[in-house]
């Protein structure tokens, strides 16, 4: 299964973001998107570049990690003695919690928000911006799993499975897709929809601040961040600077953001304040 999920997993990814990037054509939220194609490859490539990087540097210590736990019978699913399919939802589940928190700390600790904020820097948001990441958050992220992946007791044959869920999720909430209000409410109930998200990456801090989970949505409902706007199109998405630095959009610039400095998020706004 490890062989099979390892191999076809970059042409499920490709197929996904196609079938997004299709769609988000025929029936987008945000309408008045120019160059797509620019701005869409500008993150894919460093998508792709994000995955060398870890692939080459951590998918390794990450085998050594989890053979480990596994067999020193070490962390939360060992010590439970949870096994076969429950082992793998449970691992699952508690590795969602976690990339929630992680998540969290990115826009708490000044250092990780640096690299985060490059992320948000996306103004306009597509399926591709769930790919744009800064190398240093990737490289930061992968160092912190090789604690809490042996600690939770998972293998990397279910960390396999929840990146395969996780990534066309990621894509999926990311989306500029028309999503129908009433179907977006039914599916927010258990992942994280587009109409949830977008309030995350809106340039307003308390809206920033908000909806930090990654497949599973009820993280922010238990943790109380959990927030909704009525119209999505009111959003005004990005980070408030970014718009006198074009150049933040390109992938040399994307790279150097992290190392410039830049204005806070923006912290009061009446717009924001009535939503």
């Amino acid at each position: 299964m490890i062989d099979l999920l390892t191999t076809y997993k970059p042409f499920a990814a490709a197929a996904a973001l196609g079938v997004m990037w299709l769609i988000e054509g025929l029936i987008p939220m945000f309408e008045g998107r120019r160059e797509r194609a620019r701005h869409d490859a500008s993150n894919i490539v460093l998508g792709v570049l994000n995955a060398v990087v870890a692939a080459f540097i951590f998918a390794g210590a990450t085998l050594v990690a989890t053979e480990w736990a596994r067999a020193n019978s070490f962390g939360v699913l060992h010590w439970l003695g949870v096994e076969g399919a429950w082992a793998f939802a449970l691992g699952f589940v508690l590795f969602d919690m976690w990339q929630y928190l992680w998540h969290r700390l990115n826009h708490q600790v000044p250092l990780l928000w640096r690299f985060h904020a490059v992320h948000h820097a996306d103004r306009e948001l597509s399926a591709s911006s769930g790919l744009r990441f800064h190398t240093g958050e990737i490289v930061l992220s992968s160092i912190a799993r090789l604690a809490v992946l042996p600690l939770l007791g998972m293998t990397v044959g279910q960390v396999l499975v929840y990146e395969a869920v996780l990534l066309p999720v990621i894509l999926f909430h990311h989306g500029n897709v028309g999503v129908p209000r009433r179907a977006d409410r039914w599916l927010r109930w258990l992942i994280v929809t587009p109409w949830m998200h977008w309030v995350h990456h809106s340039d307003y801090q308390p809206e920033t601040d908000s909806n930090y989970s990654s497949v599973f949505s009820f993280w922010d409902r238990i943790f109380g961040s959990f927030r909704l706007v009525a119209d999505p199109r009111a959003l005004t998405l990005g980070l408030e600077d970014v718009e006198r630095r074009r150049e933040w959009a390109t992938l040399p610039g994307m790279v150097a953001m992290p190392f410039r400095q830049r204005r806070g998020r923006r912290r009061d706004s009446a717009d924001g304040a009535g939503r």
